[in-house]
């Protein structure tokens, strides 16, 4: 039997580890907006990992983008089983509209909670109050018609799942990538000095990793604060961010006025998921995520995989998935997540064995090849 025909369209960002995964269960197709396939670095590492499926680029901003992904998807759809839509906005309503008059089977994929995510940008002050009410309307309008349309939608997570049931009947938790545990895995002490020693990180230092961007959504004030005021009480802590907005968080460092943070806070360019990022995990004592509003988090589980102690705010689906096995925090409370790392680092084998069990958890619920194989079903059951 032939493997299937899919079509990925992307109306932003998107993640090499999804698409290696993807392009593995399918016959596939990928179509991308040119500006962001480009400078998020996708591009260059599809070229690296030397995949050959085909991926068309669409240029123009994001009038233009919905204008010609339009004709595009038009023209395309016939040539594919099923239409995989990134997120469940303004690009799945182009793919949704083609799909049902082509008669090509649309599943969409959620990877963040909209409503509560823009809301986010009204709570930072980034927009306005009339702004705020037309965008979270358009958002919902939206939602609505891309779950009526849908043969599903997959939501990463039972937290994101919850929201999309109410647009789309058919709704189903997916995985997206999944953690691949046997790259995310515990490291013993000896491992993780020659780790720190490899990554240049500092040895002898309670080091905890921020492995997030800095958007809107996210919360790195709170870390921050945080490890400033842990530091206050003697942990010798140094704080470090992974991501492609590394200088913005040292930037933030700065306005934050923290007592030496040049000493202890530092950034590094995101590294290759599928390379060298776990590295970071494991040589780590303390991953820490603070965000206003959260979908699935996937770094939180890539830190528990790793059996690494994980520090998060408990919202959205860190409060759903991370339960039991991470220490949560109220969400904006710095001298809450201080207070978690002071425990970690006086109840190490506690920590330790609480991280061990989600990863157990990670395992059961989350694996990367859990992860692909229910998609592969999801999409071969929409164009049963």
């Amino acid at each position: 039997m032939r493997p299937m025909r899919v079509l990925y369209f992307v109306e932003g960002y998107t993640d090499i580890r999804f698409v290696v995964g993807l392009s593995e269960i399918c016959d596939l197709k990928m179509v991308v907006p040119a500006k962001q396939y480009q400078s998020s670095g996708l591009k260059q590492r599809v070229a690296d990992a030397k995949l050959k499926f085909p991926v068309d680029e669409i240029p123009g901003g994001r009038l233009g983008f919905q204008a010609r992904s339009l004709r595009y998807l038009w023209n395309e759809a016939p040539n594919h089983d099923v239409i995989l839509a990134q997120e469940v906005l303004r690009g799945a309503a182009n793919a949704n509209l083609v799909g049902v008059i082509r008669r090509v089977p649309v599943i969409t994929y959620m990877g963040i909670a909209p409503v509560e995510y823009f809301r986010c940008r009204r709570e930072r002050r980034q927009i306005g109050l009339f702004k705020a009410w037309a965008g979270e309307a358009v958002i919902r309008l939206l939602m609505t018609f891309n779950g009526m349309l849908a043969k599903q939608c997959l939501a990463m997570g039972p937290y994101l799942r919850n929201i999309a049931a109410k647009y789309c009947a058919n709704s189903d938790v997916g995985l997206y990538y999944g953690v691949d545990t046997r790259l995310f895995r515990p490291a013993d002490a000896a491992e993780r000095v020659a780790l720190r020693s490899k990554c240049n990180l500092p040895q002898g230092k309670f080091l905890i990793i921020l492995s997030s961007r800095i958007s809107h959504e996210k919360d790195p004030e709170t870390v921050l604060r945080a490890t400033d005021m842990a530091r206050q009480r003697g942990l010798d802590a140094v704080l470090i961010n992974l991501g492609d907005g590394y200088q913005d968080f040292l930037d933030l460092a700065d306005r934050l006025q923290l007592k030496s943070a040049k000493e202890w806070v530092l950034g590094l360019p995101a590294a290759h998921p599928m390379i060298g990022l776990a590295d970071y995990f494991r040589a780590a004592d303390a991953m820490a995520l603070a965000s206003l509003a959260e979908g699935a988090a996937y770094s939180t589980l890539e830190s528990l995989a790793c059996g690494t102690p994980l520090v998060a705010t408990a919202v959205g689906g860190m409060a759903v998935q991370l339960k039991g096995y991470a220490r949560l925090t109220p969400r904006k409370d710095p001298s809450a997540m201080a207070e978690e790392f002071l425990w970690i680092a006086a109840n190490s084998g506690e920590a330790k064995a609480q991280a061990l069990r989600g990863r157990d958890h990670v395992i059961e619920h989350w694996d990367r090849s859990l992860a692909f194989s229910k998609l592969k079903e999801s999409l071969e059951s929409v164009n049963a």
